[in-house]
């Protein structure tokens, strides 16, 4: 038997077919009958490794000679390599993203400081970095170390009315309040705490435009005119009209609206957003809600004369501080009802207010009323003292500039007697309102297009497009750059 097997073996394996076993496969891969084919794979491997090797090197000369110093210099898309146009997406102007007619857009250049000639100075936004100066130099007065056990709830105190509002953080408005002597806080007002004093701007016109008062005099069938005077704060009329709301409606230059009877809510920023002038209401009716914006009512920026005490007053650590980032402002109220609504407005739309913010905050404007106690203290450790000298400092130069061109123009203010700094003073607003003169008619096209400085046209504050806003409140490099650029200019 074994030996018919080796037989059967040996002739199933010289058959060259392996049928002749009774098999009826093919086989899948055939083995090679020399090394030259492995040779080559290994040639081929090393072919790719080298390849490989040497796109990682280019790419890594690529980041580190090109994209590294774009990003350095702020993302200014002038020394971009490549042509603006060969961006895929939403259009883009070669500063600013373009968006509809009437809204304002973020520039790519927002919080850089300009590093050559050719850079773009973006003055646009008040964005207040001239205060990091101050914040440095105070060293760690001003920290905050929050434990991670810290500030998990919801609820700060449940016996106030505002219940997300952090006890130290209303405690120490109160006492920056009474200090400076801007604002009438007393424990018989309701402090409302707001993501920035935009979000109380909408909240404070939900609770007046839903107050019985405006219901009663018929104010519940349409929805209520919001009016400013021109020139207004450029964001009024796109958060008013934001959600489309059926309670109000932005309804332009308070001088345009007839008095009546008819409910409507007036917005007063005084002092004034963009020129700087001190305001009070333009309309008077005894149908009518007033917003005192108050965002720029401190020292630095105006003579101090007296406690303000209106109805409902928004204030904004932003222009304070200059604590931008942190997103916290305040309302003062007088009336509970309307504390209320506004509270249930916040509450609705954001479930409170960042309770690490108001600690932060807390922190800082007791910092900065602390060294305004310290009777040593120099005053150059003093917040509004600093900020004052700075502004005073920005607006002697900014003058000596306009005076020496007839190209351009500024409004002229009057001195008066601040309480607070014990002395006349003339204002040092937080923006310069520009006119250009001449020939030019648009300002703002003009100073972009022709000396690459971005600012924000009077039309979005229902001027007219021969003034355009200039923040004041940028870093010193920024500032320097502006002021030499400006004087250059010679029509």
């Amino acid at each position: 038997m074994s030996s018919r097997n080796g037989k059967l073996l040996r002739r199933c394996t010289t058959n060259g077919s392996p049928s002749a076993c009774g098999h009826s496969w093919e086989p899948r891969h055939k083995m090679p009958k020399s090394t030259g084919g492995s040779n080559q794979a290994r040639s081929w491997n090393l072919s790719m490794f080298w390849f490989f090797t040497g796109a990682v090197i280019v790419f890594h000369l690529f980041a580190v000679f090109v994209v590294l110093p774009l990003y350095k210099n702020g993302g200014n898309r002038s020394n971009f390599p490549f042509p603006a146009n060969s961006c895929s997406g939403n259009e883009q102007r070669t500063e600013t993203s373009v968006l509809k007619e009437d809204e304002i857009s973020v520039s790519s250049t927002s919080g850089s400081i300009p590093i050559s000639v050719d850079s773009v100075i973006n003055l646009d936004h008040g964005d207040p970095t001239m205060y990091e100066k101050f914040w440095r130099q105070t060293g760690n007065a001003a920290e905050l170390v929050i434990p991670g056990s810290q500030t998990m709830s919801y609820f700060s105190d449940v016996t106030n009315l505002c219940w997300f509002l952090e006890p130290k953080f209303a405690a120490e408005i109160r006492r920056l309040h009474r200090l400076v002597g801007n604002a009438i806080a007393g424990p018989d007002r309701y402090i409302i705490v707001g993501t920035g004093s935009s979000q109380l701007f909408q909240a404070a016109l939900f609770a007046l435009s839903t107050s019985p008062e405006v219901f009663g005099h018929g104010g519940g069938g349409r929805p209520l005119p919001v009016v400013s005077s021109v020139p207004y704060y450029s964001s009024y009329p796109a958060a008013t009209d934001l959600l489309q709301s059926g309670l109000f409606r932005w309804a332009g230059d308070a001088r345009s609206l007839k008095e009546g009877d008819k409910p409507y809510i007036e917005v007063v920023c005084s002092p004034s957003n963009p020129d700087g002038l001190l305001k009070t209401a333009s309309v008077s009716s005894n149908s009518g809600k007033v917003i005192h914006d108050l965002a720029y009512y401190w020292p630095q920026y105006t003579a101090i004369t007296s406690p303000a005490d209106h109805d409902l007053m928004l204030f904004t650590a932003s222009k304070c501080t200059g604590h931008a980032g942190m997103r916290l402002g305040w309302a003062i109220v007088k009336n509970r009802e309307v504390a209320k609504r506004m509270m249930k407005f916040i509450e609705v739309s954001t479930i409170g207010v960042s309770k690490d913010s108001q600690l932060r905050a807390a922190k800082i404007l007791k910092t900065v009323s602390d060294q305004y106690e310290l009777e040593a203290a120099e005053d150059f450790t003093k917040l509004f003292h600093f900020a004052r000298k700075t502004m005073r400092d920005r607006w002697q130069t900014l003058r000596l500039v306009i005076a020496a061109s007839d190209a351009f123009s500024l409004p002229v203010f009057q001195p008066q007697y601040c309480n607070f700094m014990k002395e006349n003073t003339l204002p040092f607003p937080a923006f310069a309102w520009l006119k250009c003169e001449q020939d030019i008619d648009d300002c703002e096209s003009f100073l972009r297009q022709k000396h690459k400085i971005l600012t924000r046209g009077g039309k979005h504050f229902g001027a007219d497009a021969k003034h355009v806003r200039i923040s004041m409140l940028d870093r010193v490099e920024t500032f320097d750059m502006f002021i030499e650029r400006l004087s250059a200019i010679d029509l």
